[in-house]
């Protein structure tokens, strides 16, 4: 018998008749013998319904009663879901993220888990019980109710294996597992068996959407096996076949693993890049231009400063494509006159597209590769950084897709024997 947590997205929960289907899958499980706990997010469109009837009323509503209003989307579905089994037979109980409690600092609308009791849902489950728990939420040291942010199911049921020593953690989506690169993207995309917690993290900061990246940093670091799969396959498939499908998200290299140079393509469309040019290169100028950006909570990711050209530099860095806007203003604001910039410029129109391999580890000319492959296709590489098993480019976004699909050949991840 083993201690398994499923963790169901707001798509397989999106009905009353995908909510009976949850039901019936972990009622299969149930009856195989595991003990199961339930983490569902709420019904597909209905947290960002609640948010929009809060902005109807203010534009800015203050972040904790934002909480308060889209904590509850998440208690309809745990509800409903132990309705649904109890109609299947079997005791459940629902808990939104304070009873149990999951203990969250006070960062409203993004908070983070600090400390989870498991206790309570300990003894329900030694009680035979299916214990379901609203992801998404927890209660702070004053009793409030705090959101982790988009995403944070993902967070919340990791956090929850860790916190109850589960053998696994199952979480469903509308996809079967993780692919090479999006299949929307590339037809040839292949589902993988398996990845390693390193890419999967990698891969998730750099724009794939399949599992959220904090949830993904929790399981790395608790060591929580995790597995990513599809809930709309049919719930009475038999478990032996459920169980090993999907991808499983690993904790180390194995032998296998020295087969696949390259595991994936990641990409992200929404970046902006900014340039504070003619910049004096003196100890200090860095921190003088990201200070006041990071200031603001604007998180900066790729950097280059150029080589120094009669004592003047040109610094070169990426925000989100959200943010593009007011960093302009704040550099404008600030560099030119602090820093004695000679200008600032920016384009919000460029992406990111990565390789991502733990085999890049041990094999070389990945980079040259990569390179090569864009050069034939004409592609302008605009700036570069790589990390141990990953190297990003920046490109114009109207090539982002023929930059994919071009790597994608080029490292022949279509082929199941690069496996």
């Amino acid at each position: 018998m083993a201690l398994i947590v499923h963790k169901y997205g707001g798509t397989s929960v999106g009905s009353v008749e995908r909510i009976k289907n949850v039901a019936k899958r972990v009622a299969k499980w149930h009856r195989a013998g595991h003990k199961l706990v339930v983490v569902p997010s709420a019904m597909s469109g209905e947290t960002n319904r609640l948010l929009c009837l809060a902005k109807d009323i203010k534009a800015d509503p203050d972040p904790r009663e934002l909480d308060m209003i889209a904590s509850t989307g998440e208690q309809v579905s745990v509800g409903l879901l132990a309705i649904a089994l109890h109609a299947e037979g079997f005791e459940a109980v629902s808990y939104a993220g304070w009873q149990v409690p999951i203990k969250t600092d006070s960062a409203f609308t993004k908070a983070r888990i600090s400390e989870i009791d498991g206790s309570r849902v300990l003894k329900d489950l030694d009680e035979g019980k299916v214990v379901v728990i609203t992801g998404f939420q927890g209660v702070d040291s004053e009793g409030h109710i705090a959101t982790l942010g988009r995403g944070g199911s993902d967070t919340s049921a990791v956090a929850i294996a860790a916190a109850l020593k589960a053998d696994e953690c199952f979480i469903y989506t509308d996809v079967d597992g993780v692919y090479t690169t999006d299949p929307r993207v590339v037809e040839e995309a292949r589902r993988l068996d398996r990845v390693t917690f390193e890419e999967m993290l990698e891969m998730a900061s750099l724009g794939s959407k399949v599992l959220q990246i904090r949830s993904v940093e929790f399981a790395g670091k608790y060591k929580v096996k995790t597995r990513v799969l599809s809930s709309l396959t049919d719930p009475l498939m038999p478990l032996e076949t459920e169980m090993y499908s999907g991808t499983l998200v690993t904790f180390e290299e194995d032998e296998n693993m020295e087969k696949a140079v390259i595991s994936g393509i990641a990409f992200q469309r929404d970046e902006a890049r900014i340039a504070v040019m003619g910049v004096p290169d003196k100890p200090g100028v860095a921190y003088q231009i990201l200070g006041p950006v990071a200031d603001a909570n604007i998180d900066i990711d790729m950097i280059i400063q150029n080589q120094s050209v009669n004592g003047k530099t040109d610094f070169t860095f990426t925000v989100g494509r959200g943010d593009y806007h007011r960093a302009l203003e704040i550099l404008n604001n600030t560099v030119k006159g602090h820093v004695q910039a000679e200008t600032v410029l920016g384009d919000p129109k460029v992406s990111k597209v990565s390789v991502v391999g733990v085999g890049m580890r041990s094999h070389v000319g990945i980079a040259s590769t990569m390179f090569r492959t864009l050069s034939e296709e004409g592609i302008n590489i605009q700036m570069i950084s790589t990390s141990e098993i990953k190297i990003s480019v920046l490109i114009d976004e109207k090539y982002t897709e023929l930059a994919v699909r071009a790597l994608h050949k080029a490292f022949e991840l279509d082929c199941a024997a690069s496996m």
